[in-house]
This record gives structure tokens, sequence and C-alpha cells, in this order.
């Protein structure tokens, strides 16, 4: 689950990781009354107007405007609330502005990146740390990797101040630069492991010119099975930041990512789900979702998977892909019959079926009078959705 800026920050505070005071609008009302508070506590300073969207790069896309006055904020903000903002990130389609941060201005000194981030592969939690802060870090890794700073945290000892030394001097910093960003970091690392985050990242992370430290921008990302434990985070969800569609199967337990492609997929297990996506893209399609109904569904919960699916409109053809072993065959097979029924079929679907119960899954689909294509094997069913696709 992610959150907007301005949570994030809130959530910072509870840490002690110093953020620029500001406050979140709603309305256009709110706006007006929002910069006249923030003029108030600070006559004359700069202020930042910051559209509120579920993407990176607000800035390059006019989401992030500094103003010199209580006015211009005002303007800015009004031009920003209800505008459609496109990112590198978010698509062509956009993501509509629904909330604006307006905080104070910095007096930067210099900007850095930080982040944390769970590294899967040593089962340990990273620090990323770069002085070249305010730009994206896949930029950076690409055409400057010798100035990104990698810190595996073990999780039997915790942050030390060796890890903290390591970052430190590998982006410049010395002497009290040091204290000033241990006390960032190590509060950093004890939020993203107390809210179980999978992701915490601040760029950028800025000196001023008063030499403290200080998260200008922050995003968190959290794992979803630990949302049970954080009532006040879930609480921040913005579900009109989220796919329709994977809100919908959330609610039945289906793990479903949307895509951009027109081959909708339903496949138990999700190392099946990614070899079915990969041989899809081998036979010149592209997937338009992930979708594991996992190893335990009901009937009506396949049933909501393929309508689900069926929802999607650029879904111009389905493949199922099963392979039975706590999932059963017949199951599968006769949910799809009764999504099939209660909609009206007008895609071609693949059903490969193999493991317990095949033959009889594979029976009802026979007798169900549904115009479904039954497929030998996952190649033979890649290859007769695409052929099904392409000459429509």
């Amino acid at each position: 689950m992610n959150i907007h800026e301005h949570q994030a920050k809130e959530i910072l505070r509870q840490y002690n990781v110093p953020t620029p005071f500001g406050l979140v609008a709603f309305t256009a009302a709110e706006i007006e009354n929002v910069a006249k508070d923030l003029a108030a506590r600070n006559p004359g300073g700069v202020l930042v107007v910051k559209a509120q969207i579920h993407a990176g790069g607000r800035g390059k896309a006019g989401g992030v405007k500094v103003v010199k006055s209580m006015d211009e904020a005002i303007s800015a903000g009004k031009n920003m609330l209800g505008k459609v903002l496109v990112t590198h990130q978010t698509g062509p389609e956009g993501k509509l502005v629904q909330r604006v941060y307006i905080e104070e201005g910095s007096n930067i000194k210099k900007e850095y990146y930080l982040s944390l981030v769970m590294d899967r592969q040593s089962s340990r939690i990273t620090f990323i740390a770069s002085a070249e802060g305010g730009m994206d870090i896949e930029e950076v890794a690409e055409h400057s990797p010798e100035k990104i700073v990698k810190v595996t945290v073990d999780p039997a000892t915790d942050i030390q101040d060796f890890h903290v030394r390591k970052m430190a001097y590998g982006i410049g910093l010395h002497g009290e630069q040091v204290k000033h960003f241990a006390k960032v970091s190590k509060a950093l690392y004890k939020a993203f492991v107390e809210t179980d985050a999978s992701q915490v990242e601040i760029n950028p992370l800025i000196e001023t010119k008063e030499g403290a430290f200080m998260a200008l921008d922050a995003k968190f990302n959290f794992d979803d099975n630990g949302l049970f434990r954080h009532p006040d985070i879930m609480e921040m969800r913005d579900e009109s930041e989220e796919e329709p569609l994977e809100i919908e199967a959330s609610k039945f337990n289906l793990n479903y990512i949307k895509m951009d492609g027109t081959i909708g997929c339903m496949v138990n297990g999700a190392g099946l789900a990614m070899a079915t996506m990969d041989i899809i893209k081998l036979y010149g399609a592209e997937p338009a979702n992930f979708l594991d109904v996992g190893g335990g569904a009901t009937t009506e919960r396949v049933a909501e998977a393929f309508r689900i699916i069926l929802s999607d409109s650029n879904v111009k053809g389905i493949l199922i892909n099963i392979f039975g072993g706590i999932m059963r065959c017949d199951v599968i097979a006769q949910g799809v019959v009764d999504a099939a029924k209660q909609r009206q079929l007008n895609v071609p679907v693949v059903v490969r079926l193999e493991g317990t119960n095949a033959a009889l899954g594979k029976q009802i689909l026979e007798k169900s009078g549904l115009a479904l294509i039954p497929a030998d094997d996952l190649a033979d069913a890649a290859k007769k959705i695409t052929q099904q696709i392409k000459s429509q």
C-alpha cells in the first residue's frame, strides 16, 4: 500500500525525522485557509505547493511550485486541484489531483538521496544513499553507479554506527554532518521496521545552510501482509489512487495486478502466472493482467476472478492456465462456466488444465455449450490465444 507525501511526513515526524512544516487542503477554500496560516507563520517566506498523487516526477509535470507570496500559493494550489497530472510514472492517462500540500520553503545547502528497501536476495534491510539527491535514482544508477552507496543491515544487530559511517563517508559527509545524518538514518530505520514498510524513500534529503538534515520529500510503501497490525496506517489508504479492478479483486483475496496488454490471464500460483505472462510475450502478445487465484479458491472465487478479467475493456482474449494440485481443475472449470453464463462471452477463451481432476474439468467445459478452446499444454495455449487475438 502506498500513501501520500503529507502522510509520509506525518509518520516521519512521529519518529523525529525533521520535515518542513506544511498543511494539506482538499478544496479551494481549504487552500486559501492553509496558505493564510502558513504565510502568518512565516511572513515573507517562500512557500512550496505540491500536488498529492501516488506517482513520482511531479515537479517535471508542473505538480510542484515554489512561490513567494500567499496569493501565489493560493493561485498555484487552485490551478493544481482537479487537474490531471501526467508524469513518467502515471502513464498517458495521468492521475487526478484531489489534494494539495503546501509547506514552508527550506534554506537548502545540499541535496542527498536516502532510502530503505527490503533486499529479497540477502533477506536484509538495505540502505541506498547518494550525494545526487533530487534526481531519479534509476538515472544515477545507470549513468553514475559509483555515486550510489548500499549498506545492508543484519536483522540480528539492527543499525549500528559503522553502517551510518559507511553511508555518510560514502556520500561525502564529515564531522558534524555525520552526527546529524546518523540521527536521521537511525530514525528512518526504526520507522521502516516498526511500520512494516517495504520501502521508505527521501528524495531529496537536504542539508540546510544552518547544518540540519531534513526530509524535503518522502515516500512510504507498506507490506500489505503487515497492515493488520497498523489500523492507523490503513486509515491513510486512498482508494481513488488505486486501480478499481485491483481494489475489487482484493475483496475476494485475489492477487490481481492490471497491466497494459490484451490477453487476460487466470492462473493458480504466482510462479506459473509469471511463466504464463512470459510465454504470451514470447508468442508476440502482451498480458492484460497478473492474476493468481491461489491454491484454495472456491467456484465462487474463480467466477469473480473471471468477471474481473472481463471487466477490463482492453481484454481481447483470455488464457486460463491451471495446474491442479491443492486446487482442483473441476472447481476452476465450474467457476469459469458459471461466470461465462452470467456474462455475455464475446472474447475467445483458451483453457489449459492439468493435474488433479483435469479430466473432470475438461468434461465440465465440453458439456457447458460455451465456445471454450481447449489446449494440450502451455505452449499450445499461448499459441492458440495469440492466434485468436491476431485474427480478430
